[in-house]
């Protein structure tokens, strides 16, 4: 068997690549929103075909989680991570050059495939470059990145960097992580250990539903659900929902991006809330603090300065408890079926990220009013922070250390 990788040098270049790819995947997922005002005309697109275009890279996602996570257990991280960057790589660029709606959701669709099947090596890849006591901060470290990455996007867009045409945000979205696979291909150095045995796809899901892992399993699954759900409620509804209080689009804008820079400090405080000594009270208090941000952002009025202080806490304490579920997740799992493991979590809550917008949708359809929507998210966040604390206490029996 092969020895741990030495986490003074090594473990701080995987971990570095990591971020880097998290920011790319970050940028790219937000691509779409940032084309879409410059797209629909040009393809004469419905408000119903913009949803089908977004919705189609959402459940490549899914498929992409599934397949990224047995990729990491089958043939190593490193070969996981280059797949899927080539992936999305790929098919971004080919989006630019799409001449049919059929042919933009099918490219968009690719490369969410892509795109998830990135996220469980990252996750994993962060978690095995560094010993166990840091793997909560060093997972939040590359987290942290995915909305690092949207910010950028975002501000691309805002300050019309793209030129205001929209082939030019997939041209960039794709050259960059195909720049950084062969990166990824020939620094990344060893992680963890090598598997005595490769488990197949069968005798993996086995083990994540075995009988001593089954209440870990589903406890994670609804944690990642609730947990997306609300961030891609937030996500999708806050411009519009900040509009409708009275709030400028622009304006609305620039509290989204504030949004994302919150997540980024707000997921390097999830990490080292994971990785204390006893983190069951300070994850708690998380997750507390988070619905505690829905709850003001509720009873702010629509006043631009308040609510891009409001946005930014809001979205520091949303991402922080998104930061501590992904640092929980690759600790759930022996080595042999960590992929497997956290790809289908990942893939359950790419479900929720798709119940959440649907979810705010039929709110306001029944006639709740933007603060009524926030505060619907706060028994949702609690009953996230409910099932991660029971993942927290079964911790250490139910995961082996590397």
């Amino acid at each position: 068997m092969q020895t741990i990788t030495d986490h003074r040098h090594g473990g701080g270049r995987a971990l570095t690549l990591a971020f880097l790819a998290a920011v790319i995947e970050g940028f790219d997922l937000q691509a779409a929103g940032v084309a879409v005002p410059k797209l629909a005309p040009a393809f004469g697109l419905t408000p119903q075909q913009i949803g089908l275009f977004f919705s189609s890279a959402t459940f490549g996602l899914i498929f992409g989680a599934l397949a990224g996570g047995r990729i990491a257990d089958a043939w190593g991280r490193r070969t996981g991570l280059v797949i899927a960057l080539v992936a999305f790589g790929v098919f971004s660029i080919a989006t630019a050059y799409t001449a049919t709606f059929e042919q933009l959701v099918a490219m968009r669709f690719l490369t969410g495939v892509g795109l998830g099947g990135a996220l469980p090596n990252l996750v994993n890849i962060a978690a095995e470059s560094t010993d166990p006591a840091n793997r909560g901060k060093a997972v939040s470290i590359m987290y942290a990145g995915i909305p690092l990455g949207g910010a950028i996007a975002s501000g691309v867009s805002m300050l019309g960097l793209h030129g205001g045409d929209w082939h030019t945000i997939f041209l960039v979205g794709g050259i960059l992580p195909l720049v950084l696979g062969p990166l990824v291909q020939f620094m990344l150095p060893p992680l963890a250990v090598v598997k005595a045995e490769t488990k197949s796809a069968t005798g993996a899901l086995s083990q994540v539903f075995a009988p001593g892992t089954l209440a870990t399993t589903a406890a994670l699954w609804l944690s990642f659900f609730l947990g997306l759900l609300v961030v891609y409620l937030l996500l999708n509804w806050m411009p519009q929902l900040l509009v409708s209080r009275g709030l400028e689009r622009s304006e609305a804008s620039t509290v989204q991006i504030l949004f994302n820079v919150g997540g980024v400090l707000g997921s390097l405080i999830g990490g080292r809330m994971l990785d204390r000594a006893r983190p069951v009270g300070p994850v708690a208090l998380c997750f507390a603090a988070a619905a505690a941000a829905l709850l003001m952002l509720a009873m702010l009025p629509a006043n631009l300065a308040l609510m891009l202080v409001g946005g930014m806490l809001v979205g520091g304490a949303i991402l922080c408890v998104q930061a501590i579920l992904y640092g929980i997740a690759p600790q759930c799992y022996p080595f042999e079926i960590r992929g497997t493991g956290v790809g289908t979590a990942v893939a359950v809550g790419r479900l929720g990220s798709i119940a959440g917008p649907l979810l705010a949708g039929a709110l306001v359809a029944a006639g709740f009013t933007p603060s009524d929507v926030m505060v619907a998210l706060v028994p949702i966040t609690l009953a996230a922070g409910l099932t991660t604390v029971v993942l927290l206490t079964r911790r250490r029996t139910a995961a082996k250390p590397a």
